[in-house]
């Protein structure tokens, strides 16, 4: 797949598996996600790969512990569940917003969630599909602590990473009219 390809084809797959990337796969993601667009080199995002049954565990308790706190009710534990267990590998981001760096906040957000989807894209190119999920659980206190959030960061992601069990193919909001003018 050329870089073109990539770029115009790329599409969000719920229903992922094994297997997984591996250790040299999940480092190349993770480097992607270092050459973002970064005014000042702040660096204003943080990583927790969740990976092995014991991590993945932990994060399916701590889901359900979010959606308790949040008092999300009998649905929304059920989608704390599905979350907890759409994929076999889950790298969490966080926006961690540098107040010292003489940049605006919305400049490092939008670094911190363009370092997201080089993630997706690097996993996409070597073949894994995956899917962004945030939701209220993200505002929780359950989630914040267990990523060890500090009070100028915020999840933005859980990047849910496997082998797409159904292709998803074909590119999306194709209709460039709808939302493009030329000058």
């Amino acid at each position: 797949m050329n870089t073109l390809e990539l770029l115009t084809t790329r599409r969000s797959s719920k229903l992922l598996s094994l297997p997984a990337p591996d250790d040299a796969q999940i480092r190349d993601m993770l480097q992607a996600a270092t050459q973002v667009p970064d005014h000042g080199l702040l660096t204003p995002y943080r990583f927790v790969v969740i990976r092995h049954e014991a991590a993945m565990q932990r994060l399916a308790d701590t889901l359900d512990c979010a959606a308790q706190e949040l008092a999300l009710g009998e649905e929304g534990l059920k989608k704390a569940q599905r979350v907890g267990s759409m994929a076999p590998l889950v790298i969490a981001v966080m926006a961690s917003i540098r107040k010292d760096g003489g940049k605006p906040e919305w400049e490092q957000m939008l670094t911190a969630g363009c370092s997201a989807y080089a993630i997706q894209l690097a996993a996409k190119a070597q073949g894994f599909d995956s899917v962004w999920i945030s939701g209220k659980w993200v505002e929780s206190a359950s989630l914040r602590e267990a990523f060890a959030c500090g009070a100028d960061e915020k999840i933005i992601a859980l990047l849910m990473i496997g082998t797409g069990k159904e292709p998803v193919d074909g590119a999306k909001n194709s209709a460039l009219e709808a939302f493009v003018s030329w000058w």
